[in-house]
C-alpha cells in the first residue's frame, strides 16, 4: 500500500480557482502529495475581482477540521483566509487539540486596494492567538505593515519590520517582498537570523494567486522534513517556474500555470 504526505489548506475557496482553496490544492498536487481542505468561506471572484463573500459558521469549519484531524490526519497545515474572530478561535482550539505540526499562515489582512479585509477584533485575535502557533508566518509587505506599525520602503525596513514583528510573534518570518518597487526579495527571519531569497523577477501581469501557491508549496516541503530555509527556496522556484510558465486566463491578473511540470497528454 501507497503513503504519501498529506497537507491540509484551511482557506476560503475561488470559485475562478486561482487562488485560495483551488489555487492549494493544486499546487499540492502538483508536489505529489495528498490535499485536503477546511472551507472557510465561499467567495464569488475571477481575475477581475472580489464580487461576494459567504463565511462559514465556525461550527462547520470545526466540524471540517475535526473529521479531517480524526481520519487522515495533516503532516503540514497551510491557513489562508480566516475572516472572523470566531472562526480563528475554531482553528486554534483544533490545532492545539490535535497537536498540528507544519504550520504555514498566510496571514490574509489586507485587500491589494489596502483596504483591511479583518474585523479589529479579528485582526487582534489573528495576531494574538493563531499566528504564534505558525511554524512559518508569510505576510507581503502591506501584511507587514500592520503586524509592525510603520511603513516599509526598503529591504532595511523589511529586516527593522522583521524584528519588531517577532517580539510580538516569535515565529519564522517570510516577508515578501514583491511590493517594493525596485525588487521583489523576500526575507526570511527567526531568532536573530536572517537569509534573503533573490530568484529573477517574471515579467508576468497574470499573478492571481502566488501568496497561496508560495505558502502550500512551502507548505508541502515542511511535510517532508525539509528545513525552513530550503523548504522557502524550493517553494519560490516552484512558484517562479509557474510564473515563467507564461499562462494567460481571464480579463484581469490571471491565474498561474500550477502543473508546469506535469507530463502534457
Amino acid at each position: 500500500m501507497k503513503l504519501i504526505k498529506k497537507i491540509l489548506t484551511i482557506a476560503g475557496s475561488d470559485c475562478s480557482g486561482g487562488a485560495g482553496i483551488q489555487a492549494d490544492i493544486k499546487t499540492i498536487t502538483a508536489h505529489k502529495m495528498y490535499a485536503m481542505s477546511a472551507i472557510t468561506a465561499l467567495t464569488a471572484q475571477n481575475t477581475t475581482g472580489v464580487y461576494g463573500i459567504m463565511e462559514a459558521t465556525p461550527e462547520f469549519v470545526e466540524k471540517q477540521l475535526e473529521c479531517i484531524f480524526t481520519d487522515i490526519c495533516p503532516d503540514a497545515v497551510k491557513i489562508g483566509m480566516v475572516s472572523s474572530g470566531e472562526i480563528i478561535n475554531v482553528i486554534v482550539k483544533k490545532l492545539r487539540e490535535y497537536k498540528a505540526e507544519n504550520i504555514v499562515i498566510d496571514p490574509v489582512m489586507v485587500a491589494t486596494s489596502g483596504s483591511k479585509l479583518l474585523s479589529d477584533q479579528a485582526m487582534e485575535k489573528l495576531i494574538t492567538c493563531l499566528l504564534p502557533l505558525g511554524t512559518l508566518i508569510t505576510p507581503n509587505i502591506p501584511e507587514a505593515e500592520v503586524l509592525c506599525g510603520f511603513k516599509i520602503k526598503s529591504e532595511q525596513d523589511m529586516v527593522r519590520a522583521a524584528k519588531k514583528i517577532s517580539e510580538k510573534i516569535n515565529v519564522g518570518i517570510l516577508i515578501k517582498g514583491g511590493h517594493l518597487v525596485d525588487n521583489a526579495t523576500d526575507l526570511f527571519y527567526k531568532n536573530g537570523y536572517i537569509e534573503w531569497f533573490k530568484l529573477e523577477k517574471i515579467d508576468n501581469p497574470n499573478t492571481h494567486g502566488t501568496g497561496c501557491t508560495l505558502s502550500s508549496a512551502i507548505a508541502c516541503n515542511l511535510a517532508q522534513g525539509i528545513s525552513i530555509s530550503e523548504s522557502i527556496k524550493n517553494a519560490k522556484e516552484y512558484l517562479t517556474g509557474a510564473l515563467r510558465a507564461g499562462l494567460d486566463l481571464g480579463k484581469g491578473s490571471g491565474p498561474l500555470e500550477h502543473t508546469y511540470k506535469l507530463k502534457n497528454w
